[in-house]
Order: C-alpha cells, then structure tokens, then sequence
C-alpha cells in the first residue's frame, strides 16, 4: 500500500508542475484539461485510502482490541555527551491512519500517575502501565470521542484529526477539528472524567466561530495549521495552542481565538489570551514557578520558530503574519503572491515591528513538533520532516544555547517526559511506533 501511495504523490506532484507550466498557454488547453482529470482521478484515490485506513482504525476501536507495539529494534545516540539508548517498540498494524502521511497511523501521548496514554488520530485511546520490556500493550478505553470528531469528518481528509491529549486532575482533555457548522472548522476541546472503562466525553471549549474551508478572506484553508496542543498551565487552568488555518489576518484579531495560544479555567470554560500572531503553535511547555512558556511553530517555507513568552500575565505578540522568517509558498516572483505580500509582507525582523523576536528560527523549516524539559534549563526538542531530535538549553539570560541535532530517521509527532523514570516517550510517524529514550 504505501509504495502505491508513493507513485500517486510522485504523479500528483508531476501534475502540479504539468499545469503551472502549460496554464499560460491556451494551446494546451485539452492537455491541461487531461491533467486536471487526471489529478481528480488521484484525489479521489487518496480519499478512498483514507477512508479504508479510518474505517480500519474504528472498526479496532470498537471491538476493544489491545494495542501491541513489540520492540524491534535499538538506536544508541549521543545525548549531551553521553551515550543514551533508543528503544522502539512498533506498531502491530493497528494504527494506519496518518495526519500528514496516509500510512501508518499517527498519534498523541500523556503520562498520568504512572500510566502512559496514547490517542490515535481517530480517537482511539488506551493507556499502559510504564513497564517497558519486550513490548508495550495498551488497553483500550471505551469513548464517544466520534460522536464530536465523526466518521464523516475524519474521512474529508488527513488533516481533520484529533489533536492531542492531556490527562490532569482526574480529567481527560482532548483536542480535534471541528466542523462546527458546514466546510467552517475550528479547534476545539472536549472532556471526560478518568474512567478506565467508559469515557463520556462533553464539550469543554468550543470556538465562537469557525473559518471556511471555501471561499473564505484569503481563499485559502489548510487544517494543518490547526494547533491543538495542550499543557497544564495551574490547577484551575490549561493551555492551548490554535492555529490560524491559513485565514491568516486572524492571528492578529485581538477578537479572534485563532492564531492564539489560549489560558482555558477548568471551572467557567472561560479563555484568555496569552499571546497572539500565531500561525500553527504545536509543540508547548510551561514553567509554573518561572511563568513563562516556550512554544514552537510551523513556519510557511522557512521559518519554523521556537518562541519564549516571559511573564504570561502581559499578552505578547508573535508577529505572524506580519514578520515571519519564512516566505510565503511560491515566494515574492510569484505573480499570485503579489497581493499576498501586500497583506502579509513576512517582514525579516519582529522587533522593529513591536513584535516578540524568535529565540531561534529555522530555515529551511525542520517541521517542529514538541518540546520537553529534561533536565534545570536543558531541553530536547522533536521534528517532523527533519525527522531529527535536538537538545538545547536557556542560559541565565533567557537566550537558547548547546543546541544540537541528532539525527532518529523518523518523523516524530510528539514527546513526553517522565521525570520519575528519567524517560523520554516519543511517538514516531514514518512506523507508528513507541520510542523510549532514557536520559540517565
């Protein structure tokens, strides 16, 4: 399956480039009506292998099945000097249903209380009791996540998933695509008392509008950009991360919940803004005894950021998509992106801007994910299409240090730290695999 998968991304992209060459020229008009069908043709192909994959992951889902993830395989790599082994326990093809690949299968984790949780793409969730040996099985937990994130949703495309997971004070949250209303999207939460054999979810935080996915300001929408990352800010409070879709005027409406990274209160549902200028904020820690939160972001073509946000009481402004270090997709010769730079010029600077500048930026764009702290300042950051981890640290003056690469071979969609074990958890994208990575 996943080398045809290949072969229809390699002829989808030779049709793209097909039709931009030829779309001038109206001598090839039957040639760029051929094309066209035959780019529908494959689109359709793709939604039929997404929809068997989530059909695949449901129908596990509802039989209850455990999830198996043997070890088969051990990576030793050089960990702030020191030789740290990786351990891979992957996937017994039950997790097939990608975000961003079509195959294998993506996925979120938590730790809570010596256990760890793992929500599919779809909403398949299961939880393990940390003994890591010859293989990881995750009971399954009983939810009614689909009756938020429905079937009819999940099979319009890759990108319309749940988001990510947070177990906290007896609670599970969990983030997802909305289609709140007809092609209008947003990201929104929902909630569900800890039951290990029923979860009921309820809403929990849902958006006051949604952006479309057709004819909307900028003619353009992407659910990628959707954010949905979660972090215990307090006791009474968590955080989120909300993308901004590709509308992106709205990661500078003060009025507007997207392209924001949101404090939500457990008790009222009521948000504040902590920051704003966002374009897709996915990975995020924050320090409760130094108030203050690294997050990173997907830039456009270029310019993936890590972002430091000292003192949250005080609403700061990331500059997106005013400033940015990447470029918009097609850069400036492009004759469409001319009134797109009008709008948003991605200026290289964000303090002459008035705007927070990035501790560190990326390009070409590494596809960052999360990051974790692991040791007093040192940190360990993930990728996704560098497909890479990163240890860096924050000296005294806040400023990001020792930062280097090291190379996994495999897209990693998130991390957890388990600071009793000394274990780094990751989720692997290319082989829907568990990575155990001790730091000790």
């Amino acid at each position: 399956m996943l080398s045809k998968i290949l072969k229809l991304s390699l002829l989808t992209l030779f049709i793209v480039v097909s039709v931009t060459l030829y779309e001038t020229d109206s001598k090839y008009s039957d040639l760029k009506k051929e094309l066209k069908e035959k780019k529908a043709l494959i689109n359709d192909q793709l939604i039929y292998i997404n929809k068997n994959n989530a059909s695949h992951e449901i129908n596990i889902k509802k039989k209850l099945k455990k999830l198996e993830f043997p070890k088969y395989k051990s990576l030793e790599i050089n960990l702030y000097n020191n030789k740290k082994k990786l351990n891979f326990y992957k996937s017994n093809n039950q997790l097939v249903r990608g975000i961003n690949n079509f195959f294998p299968g993506s996925g979120y984790l938590d730790l809570h209380e010596n256990k760890l949780f793992l929500i599919s793409a779809t909403g398949l969730i299961g939880y393990s009791n940390n003994l890591y040996e010859d293989s990881i099985i995750f009971n399954q937990i009983n939810n009614n996540i689909n009756d938020f994130l429905s079937l009819d949703e999940i099979n319009k495309g890759n990108w319309f998933s749940v988001k990510d997971l947070l177990v906290v004070n007896n609670n599970i949250y969990v983030s997802f695509t909305n289609e709140q209303k007809n092609n209008c999207w947003n990201t929104s939460v929902i909630v569900a008392k800890l039951n290990f054999e029923y979860l009921k979810f309820s809403n929990f935080f849902e958006p006051k509008y949604c952006v479309k996915s057709k004819n909307n300001y900028d003619k353009e929408f992407n659910a990628h950009q959707s954010g949905g990352k979660l972090f215990k800010y307090d006791d009474d409070n968590i955080i989120l991360t909300m993308g901004d879709y590709r509308l992106r005027k709205l990661a500078q409406d003060i009025n507007s919940t997207f392209g924001k990274i949101l404090k939500l209160n457990s008790k009222s549902k009521k948000y504040e803004i902590l920051s704003l200028g966002h374009r897709n904020p996915q990975g995020l820690y924050y320090d409760l005894d130094k108030d203050y939160i690294i997050s990173t972001e997907h830039g456009p073509h270029g310019g993936d950021e890590i972002n430091l946000n000292l003192n949250t009481k005080i609403v700061k402004n990331f500059g997106w998509a005013i400033s940015s270090y990447g470029e918009h997709y097609g850069g400036k010769e492009s004759h469409e992106n001319k009134n797109k730079y009008k709008k948003y010029p991605l200026h290289k600077s964000h303090k002459d801007y008035n705007f927070i500048e990035p501790i560190k930026y990326f390009v070409p764009s590494i596809g960052i994910s999360q990051l974790v702290q692991i040791k007093q300042n040192k940190f360990l950051l993930s990728s996704l299409k560098d497909e890479s981890i990163y240890t860096f640290a924050l000296n005294e003056k806040n400023e990001l240090t020792e930062f280097k690469r090291i190379e996994i071979g495999e897209r990693i969609r998130d991390m957890v730290y388990d600071s009793e074990k000394k274990e780094v958890v990751l989720f692997l994208e290319n082989t829907a695999s568990i990575g155990i990575l001790k730091t000790n």
